[in-house]
């Protein structure tokens, strides 16, 4: 990692607060990424950059392929501008507005696929674009929670769709309607991607014995679902995984693609996998404006919670100078954030510290730009999705 005075030289003439992209960092982890998929092609998930200029950059290289967006809104932009000819959203989308531009554009209608779990995606397709609608790519959910026993849900909450019985008879109900062709089938096991195995806590040997038996279950589960259905439909993609999961996942021949992207970021929800560890690559600088006492300095700013269940895994974590901590009672807040440690004596009013994300995309909501960091000074500033005046929410 650079050190805080190398961040600090290569921004000294920018006015925190600000935030830096270590580019370095940032490319080591991409291509760790295509070590670990070990030749299956990787899909970029943009919510954990909502940088154009980072996912252009991650795309131009060989193994990625195509990117899942987050919303029809943010698909419909990117392909405007070519950013990709291969996207498929994430998530559902009910917006009318985004449907009915989907199915005027055929530009677009080539290049994006939209995600369904149920005929009612259908409907509000025909809804917001009427019955006669050209022909809308579509690709089928399937939950990928494990349920070792009756009312025990393990995982994200997602589709409906959970047996490939459910899987099949919603593709013969997707191909008996007029407008729609299925051409992808989707499952993410955040229950193995998104939680972390090495944080130090006593969970986390049942973590791994958890994922272990999840991932031996949705194998068999997901090949019999993708046999199911492509019995019915011409697949063209069949994507599962996510950035903590892809050695797992890769190992599944019915998996055609992996999605990932915070492990392109190294945020420190990232910090505790025994699988993988990537190099932190975003970074935010906030500066010393008090200090109440010797070992306290409270910085301007840094309420940048990341979203998910409150606890202080989703606070900001100051990392440089090394040995800070937030204080319990205040943490990170809207206008300040103290800190305190042994080098927070050494703090004066102006000096700045360096604090990771505890997301790797939400840190783009705060920021209109990021400095892109190598050799130790600012080769070029880039605008975020925010800085581009796009908010997809």
């Amino acid at each position: 990692m650079t050190t805080s005075n190398a961040y600090d030289l290569a921004t000294k003439d920018l006015d925190p607060p600000l935030a830096v992209i270590d580019l370095a960092a940032f490319d080591a982890n991409a291509e760790d990424l295509l070590r670990r998929a070990a030749g299956r092609p990787i899909r970029v998930a943009s919510k954990s950059v909502r940088c154009r200029h980072l996912l252009e950059r991650v795309l131009a290289l060989p193994g990625f392929r195509g990117l899942m967006c987050y919303s029809l809104p943010e698909a419909l932009w990117h392909a405007e501008l070519g950013t990709s000819d291969d996207i498929l959203v994430a998530y559902p989308s009910v917006d009318y507005g985004a449907l009915r531009a989907l199915a005027a554009d055929e530009r677009a209608r080539e290049s994006i696929t939209i995600m369904i779990d149920s005929t009612d995606h259908l409907d509000a397709v025909d809804a917001a674009a009427g019955h006669d609608h050209p022909e809308i790519r579509v690709c089928l959910e399937v939950d990928a929670s494990w349920r070792p026993m009756r009312a025990l849900h393990v995982g994200t909450r997602r589709s409906p769709v959970f047996t490939a019985r459910q899987a099949a008879d919603l593709t013969r109900k997707v191909m008996a309607r007029k407008g729609f062709r299925l051409v992808g089938l989707m499952a993410y096991e955040g229950q193995i991607a998104g939680v972390p195995d090495r944080t130090g806590r006593f969970t986390d040997r049942a973590v791994r014995w958890m994922q272990q038996r999840s991932a031996a279950e949705l194998a068999q589960r997901r090949a019999e679902a993708v046999r199911r259905v492509r019995a019915i439909a011409d697949l063209e993609f069949v994507n599962g995984g996510g950035s903590g999961s892809v050695e797992i996942t890769r190992a599944e021949s019915a998996v055609t693609e992996i999605a990932a992207g915070s492990a392109l970021i190294g945020s420190t929800l990232f910090d505790g996998y025994t699988r993988f560890r990537p190099q932190p690559a975003a970074f935010f600088a906030l500066p010393v404006v008090h200090k109440p006492t010797r070992d306290i300095a409270t910085l301007f700013a840094g309420g940048y919670l990341a979203s998910g269940p409150p606890s202080a895994s989703r606070l900001p974590s100051p990392c440089l100078p090394a040995g800070l901590r937030l204080v319990n009672l205040e943490g990170a807040g809207e206008v300040q954030t103290p800190v305190t440690g042994k080098p927070a004596r050494d703090l004066r009013i102006g000096d700045r510290v360096w604090f990771r994300h505890a997301k790797a995309g939400e840190l783009a909501e705060r920021f209109d730009d990021y400095h892109i960091v190598v050799d130790n000074r600012v080769e070029r500033t880039v605008p975020t999705y925010r800085g581009e005046a796009r908010n997809f929410g």
